[in-house]
């Protein structure tokens, strides 16, 4: 009669343990690293969210562009208009002679658009219409971004002053500065204190947008 080798099998069970212990020991350190690394990337993006949020980079160029925000029937709504009167203040302390007025309509209604109203509430205020160009078409930031493009193209504008809420400036300036547009960020005044959970609410959604735009690209 053969008797097993038990110490043998316990050796086996023993040596099949190990290298499963090894990788979930890897697994848990790729995590950890992986955490680590996105933890960080998520830190520098928010520091230069708020650095851009609060330095007005506005000087002489060529044109003023409002990046749209929601329109109601018509009238901007409160951040659109914020936007416009900080286009309106700087085309009057004559930084530049044009204003471009971005962003597109939505399905619901098809009579208005964010850049044709920005254009309408600008006349309004005394800027006359052929120093304004109002883009209708842009859904998102890059595609304002893509039709800003154009039009200074066009145009032969060699510098932009953009204007948008302060959280969303830096990624502005990336995806111009990426389709080789020469811009100047200025942040539209914040008005009466936000609070912290919709301030919170916007910077995450920045850093998830850069991101994610950043990830695009390559």
């Amino acid at each position: 009669m053969i008797v097993p080798d038990t110490n043998l099998r316990g050796s086996h069970a023993a040596q099949a343990t190990m290298p499963r212990r090894a990788e979930r020991q890897l697994l848990l350190w790729v995590c950890a690293l992986l955490a680590a690394g996105g933890a960080l990337w998520a830190a520098w993006v928010d520091g230069q969210i708020r650095w851009y949020a609060h330095h007005d980079m506005a000087q002489p160029a060529a044109a003023i562009a409002v990046f749209g925000a929601a329109e109601y029937d018509g009238r901007p709504s409160p951040v659109l208009r914020a936007r416009l009167n900080h286009a309106l203040n700087l085309y009057r302390r004559g930084l530049a002679p044009l204003v471009i007025t971005l962003g597109g309509g939505y399905e619901a209604d098809n009579q208005h658009s964010e850049g044709g109203v920005g254009a309408a509430y600008l006349m309004a205020h005394g800027v006359p219409e052929q120093a304004i160009i109002a883009e209708t078409e842009s859904d998102d930031t890059e595609q304002s971004v893509a039709r800003l493009e154009a039009i200074a193209r066009e145009n032969k504008l060699k510098s932009i002053v953009v204007v948008s809420d302060g959280t969303h400036l830096f990624r502005v300036h990336a995806i111009c500065e990426h389709d080789g547009l020469a811009v100047y960020t200025s942040p539209r005044s914040p008005g009466h204190d936000v609070p912290w959970r919709i301030r919170e609410e916007r910077l995450v959604h920045e850093i998830l947008s850069y991101t994610a735009w950043r990830l695009h690209l390559h």
